[in-house]
């Protein structure tokens, strides 16, 4: 599996799935998750009211709509306090359950964003090192994503991701 960070408008990414960085309702919200909705089209929010909302650490995938990626997955990241609530296993678990669903979806190109690192103020250096940790331990026994793409929004981000890969 190929791990790559790029920086840009995750909403732009042809690919078979990209994740929503959503809150509990799924019905739509400010930053990724207000641009997804945006580029996506009024028939993802009618959608995503019909899943019942999400669990923080869950995920649920819906169509693309108007996005060049086929579904979108949408997961609930987990709003960082201290980091000794949980906060780890639970993002730790959003990208489980992505890249879960994106295997039964049969994707092979999926695209993350920084999950719980803009209004849920996660530390991105932390996020990022739970992210690419759990992304290369479910490659280990998983081999039917062939490249999971991380869309960093700024370059803090992206550097701070790039740092990480090439450790």
């Amino acid at each position: 599996m190929e791990i790559k960070i790029t920086k840009g408008d995750i909403t732009k990414i042809k690919c078979d799935a990209i994740v929503n960085a959503a809150n509990n309702s799924l019905l739509g919200g400010g930053g990724v998750d207000g641009a997804i909705h945006r580029a996506a089209g009024p028939e993802l929010l009618k959608e995503c009211r019909t899943l019942g909302g999400c669990a923080t650490g869950d995920a649920k995938i819906t169509k693309g709509y108007q996005l060049p990626a086929k579904y979108v997955i949408h997961t609930v990241g987990p709003v960082y306090y201290d980091g000794e609530h949980n906060e780890a296993n639970l993002l730790k678990s959003c990208y489980q359950r992505c890249l879960t669903l994106a295997s039964q979806y049969h994707c092979s190109h999926i695209a993350f964003p920084s999950i719980s690192t803009g209004a849920y103020r996660y530390p991105t250096s932390e996020a990022a090192k739970v992210a690419i940790e759990t992304i290369q331990e479910y490659a280990k026994d998983n081999h039917d994503i062939q490249c999971v793409e991380i869309v960093c929004f700024d370059d803090y981000t992206y550097q701070t991701y790039q740092k990480l890969i090439k450790e």
